[in-house]
């Protein structure tokens, strides 16, 4: 990859993983604090476990990202998905913080020659591109649970995050702009 390319990539990453950290954000600002730890079913999690795994996550990947396995080993993941007490809305964002200032703080730091160096996750070698986009992937999936989430339990009160229904056309002519991306 040229110096150039990866400079490219890296922005590029930086802006998306960004992008992901303000919609969670949008959409847990939606969010009824009553329902943060409401889970649809029994084998699905609340916002309040998606926040603190995404959290435990970051942490655990970003932490002495270069040097160190991605796989802490004062990482619980299990214990990620267990939420014996009611955490407060201030806990909840306490662990998104946490996570991001983590894993923000070292993809800002990296340079274009990081990107194909390697790196272990559980053991696994991988080059720091590669993991890079495993996160970016990973973080996604979860941002998109706690967007479906914080729109149903917001309901007739939700502000879309992006071109709201039926307004395609709209933002096509440029007469409207989605909201809650970072561009």
């Amino acid at each position: 990859m040229s110096q150039d390319a990866a400079a490219a990539y890296l922005r590029n990453i930086v802006r998306t993983f960004r992008t992901y950290k303000t919609l969670g954000e949008k959409a847990l600002a939606q969010m009824p604090d009553e329902a943060l730890h409401t889970e649809l079913d029994a084998n699905s999690n609340s916002v309040a476990v998606i926040v603190k795994h995404v959290g435990g996550n970051l942490r655990s990947r970003f932490r002495d990202f270069l040097t160190t396995d991605g796989e802490k080993p004062d990482r619980n993941r299990d214990g990620e998905f267990q939420m014996p007490e009611r955490a407060s809305r201030a806990q909840v964002m306490q662990w998104w913080e946490d996570g991001w200032a983590t894993a923000l703080g070292a993809i800002d730091a990296l340079t274009p020659d990081d990107l194909t160096r390697t790196i272990q996750i559980r053991g696994e070698p991988l080059l720091v591109v590669d993991a890079l986009n495993r996160s970016v992937t990973h973080t996604s999936y979860h941002v998109g649970q706690m967007v479906y989430l914080a729109r149903h339990f917001a309901g007739s009160g939700w502000t879309s995050l992006t071109i709201p229904k039926g307004e395609s056309a709209k933002a096509a002519s440029g007469n409207v702009k989605p909201k809650g991306l970072a561009r």
